[in-house]
């Protein structure tokens, strides 16, 4: 299973820091440490696979590729392929994070829509490595359980932002189906909408245009804002 990615601590965040707190600032030190190791194993993970195919990529090779002994790699992924969708799943962190950095007054959807537009409009290492990521899951099958792991912590991540957000006393009540529901939902939406605007690629491999991606992101929070339900037909019976 990936494990998610760890948020960076800062060391006057470190407990202990402080009148006494080198002892803090060093553990600050080596959490950062770990955090830049893990990026550079699953970046070397993706960039091999990118250029090879993930049946040419061995962990060896990632672990030369990255500058790392292999018991080194063995303390961060367990397998090739969990160190590969490590990307997505790093992109996945970045939403939550954003999601949580939005302004208390914002709707739940509105702060899923800002998070992830300023995701897009981000053309950062992490946003690209996500993409990346994300089109070479489509094309190879073996990555799928564990992107599917990524995915089940992803949700149940923006369902605990989504808790904190309508905190107590919140309708509906954060307690009850619909932080999971929510999250459900909307990140299978996103995931449809990614996929949409990945299909206009075609068979060239390029990313398609930003502004295309925008477009449907917005049509898709529109459509669950104003709720799925809909008339059957009248021709129906």
């Amino acid at each position: 299973m990936v494990r998610p990615e760890a948020p960076v601590t800062s060391p006057r965040a470190v407990p202990g820091a402080g009148a006494s707190g080198e002892a803090g600032a060093v553990i600050g030190r080596r959490e950062r440490k770990k955090l830049v190791t893990r990026a550079a194993i699953r970046e070397a993970a993706l960039r091999l696979a990118l250029r090879h195919g993930m049946e040419h990529v061995t962990v060896e090779k990632i672990a030369t590729e990255a500058d790392i002994a292999l018991r080194t790699f063995f303390n961060y992924f367990s397998s090739k392929e969990e160190a590969v969708v490590a990307a997505a799943a790093a992109g996945a962190e970045t939403l939550i994070a954003e999601f949580r950095a939005r302004p208390a007054t914002e709707s739940v959807l509105q702060a899923l829509r800002h998070a992830v537009l300023t995701i897009v409009d981000h053309d950062d290492a992490t946003s690209r490595d996500y993409i990346r990521a994300i089109q070479l899951i489509r094309r190879t099958p073996s990555l799928l359980p564990h992107e599917l792991a990524v995915l089940a912590a992803q949700e149940k991540a923006l369902a605990d932002a989504i808790t904190d957000r309508l905190g107590p006393g919140a309708e509906p009540a954060p307690t009850g189906i619909y932080p999971a529901l929510c999250a459900a939902t909307a990140l299978t939406a996103l995931r449809v909408v990614l996929s949409r605007w990945l299909d206009h690629a075609g068979d060239s491999g390029e990313t398609p245009p930003m502004a295309i991606l925008r477009q449907e992101i917005d049509q898709a929070i529109a459509a669950l804002a104003a709720g799925l339900d809909r008339p059957g037909s009248a021709d129906a019976g």
